[in-house]
């Protein structure tokens, strides 16, 4: 892995899922690995660093306006992968009580994301990755995702669950935990992956800790929504304040996790400690579900 100098001059990849996200009134960009990529950019490039997205769209409308809107914002396109033949993908999305409710289309570009050279080298200089278990509901994909965490060894390699439909198994948890380096998971995940991992019965800190040991993990990171985040490691547990933003006119809570994990991952790599990383991971956090869309611009010096 090159060795990162400055403040923020890391490359950070999401590695999964590029779609839309198609609200009853719009439609914009989303997915967990696009959306920590593209604030993950905004954080760093200040600093001289990137977020990369490594994903797999169509040869289609909505690839072309993907492609677009990155050129448009600065974002690197690089390693988004094209696919003749599969869609770009996308994600109904419908709200019940204020929370979010997803319904993802199947066999897209994405399930075929391809390891190859370009990635390997990318694998070999990134300095963190995130990824999840959507991005591995194909075989084609999930062996190219796994095949990358191998080759990024040096890497902070974070897992964040995002439990979606019926697209994980036990199987993929298990590995997953297992590549990653950090776990992240929100309360109504972890009964689930509890269940499916074979964790004790008991309150939650237990729990989390118990899949800290068993993974050889460098934390586990808790997510409770405004509440905020949990951050658990061998000194035990650290969480923090979570600020209150003004709610911008169609502000929606989509994305507000992707937006920690950027944090939690910039925070890392700056070597923050637990604090300051949760302290950050908040603030992103509460910011993006303040405002409309997945995706928003963050204000100058926001993660400075």
């Amino acid at each position: 892995m090159n060795a990162p100098t400055g403040k923020g001059s890391f490359t950070i990849v999401g590695l999964g899922e590029a779609v839309f996200d198609v609200f009853p009134d719009k439609v914009v960009l989303g997915g967990t690995s696009l959306n920590a990529s593209v604030h993950a950019q905004q954080l760093l490039a200040p600093h001289g660093g990137c977020g990369v997205l490594l994903s797999r769209i169509g040869e289609d409308n909505l690839g072309r306006q993907l492609l677009a809107e990155f050129q448009s914002r600065g974002l690197p396109t690089h390693h988004i992968q094209k696919d003749r033949d599969k869609p770009t993908g996308r994600v109904l999305v419908r709200f019940d009580g204020g929370e979010p409710h997803y319904e993802i289309v199947r066999d897209v570009a994405w399930d075929a994301i391809v390891f190859g050279e370009a990635e390997q080298a990318l694998a070999a200089q990134c300095h963190a990755i995130c990824f999840g278990t959507l991005s591995q509901r194909d075989p084609r994909s999930r062996a190219s995702i796994r095949a990358f965490l191998r080759a990024a060894s040096d890497a902070v390699r974070l897992f964040d669950v995002n439990l979606r439909q019926d697209f994980f198994d036990a199987e993929i948890l298990a590995e997953s935990c297992a590549l990653a380096t950090v776990v992240k998971l929100n309360e109504a995940e972890l009964p689930i992956v509890a269940r499916l991992l074979a964790l004790p019965s008991g309150d939650a800190f237990h729990q989390l800790q118990t899949l800290r040991e068993r993974f050889n993990l460098r934390c586990v990171v808790l997510t409770r929504g405004e509440r905020g985040t949990i951050w658990f490691d061998v000194a035990g547990a650290t969480e923090g304040q979570v600020p209150r933003f003004e709610s911008a006119l169609g502000a929606d809570s989509v994305g507000a996790g992707d937006a920690c994990t950027a944090g939690l991952l910039v925070g890392l790599l700056r070597g923050l400690s637990p604090h300051e990383v949760v302290a950050l991971a908040n603030r992103l956090g509460a910011f993006v579900a303040s405002q409309p869309g997945a995706t928003p611009a963050l204000p100058p010096g926001f993660g400075a």
